[in-house]
């Protein structure tokens, strides 16, 4: 039985409850705040149609667009002035809540941790980097983890094989070494099954038929030290 070195953890429906994706009018009011900045009144609507086509692109592709090209995309259509698109960013990130971590969640990741395992992020999420680190250090578990792989940092979603080898590299340890967990069949799952990684699904109701059947299932997160020493 190979032994189990390191997580691979989602975050939206994992760790934490899903968070507020920024529409148009939340990216208008955060911008006008800005120095140097002006947005006009039809920003908004601007940004949303950028926005609902960006991704529809990415899924089409499996990419993940940076946040600041919509925003000068945006900009573009109606004569917005953006001078620090990546400044904007996140200034939008900052004024737009990024989900609250699960107190739970954070406890049994503290305890995996502790136990030796280590631990990679690996979540699809338009916010940059440092909102994600600073949301993780408010919960008291951004020294938990060795590494985070963001779609918004490399550019690519789960399930593209690159965001995968990711994961792998950071974790520093062979596939079959790593566990990943995450709440997405497809994205936590079936895709790193599919790249030789073990994988447990958190699902609250019935297993999914198209599980792969050495995919394990747990209700929440907080049951995965069970899982694991059940292995």
């Amino acid at each position: 039985m190979v032994t189990v070195r390191a997580l691979a953890v989602d975050f939206g429906g994992t760790l934490a409850q899903p968070g507020p994706s920024p529409d148009g009018a939340m990216v208008a009011g955060a911008l006008r705040n800005l120095k140097g900045t002006s947005v006009p009144e039809d920003f908004a609507t601007a940004f949303d149609a950028v926005a609902r086509q960006t991704r529809r692109e990415d899924r089409a592709h499996g990419t993940q667009s940076p946040f600041a090209d919509q925003l000068m995309a945006a900009a573009r259509a109606c004569a917005a002035v953006i001078p620090d698109p990546h400044g904007a960013t996140e200034a939008v990130f900052t004024a737009v809540p990024d989900a609250g971590i699960l107190p739970e969640a954070a406890a049994t990741l503290r305890r995996l941790h502790s136990d030796g395992l280590v631990c990679v992020l690996a979540c699809d999420t338009q916010r940059p980097e440092a909102v994600r680190r600073r949301t993780l250090r408010a919960a008291g578990i951004e020294d938990c983890f060795e590494a985070l792989v963001l779609s918004s940092t490399i550019g690519v979603r789960k399930p593209h094989p690159y965001f995968y080898n990711a994961v792998l590299e950071k974790a520093r340890c062979p596939a079959e070494e790593v566990m990943f967990v995450g709440d997405m069949p497809e994205k936590d799952a079936i895709g790193p099954h599919r790249r030789g990684m073990r994988a447990v699904l958190i699902s609250p109701g019935s297993r999914p038929d198209n599980l792969p059947d050495p995919v394990g299932v747990i209700r929440h997160f907080t049951e995965l030290p069970g899982y694991l020493e059940a292995l």
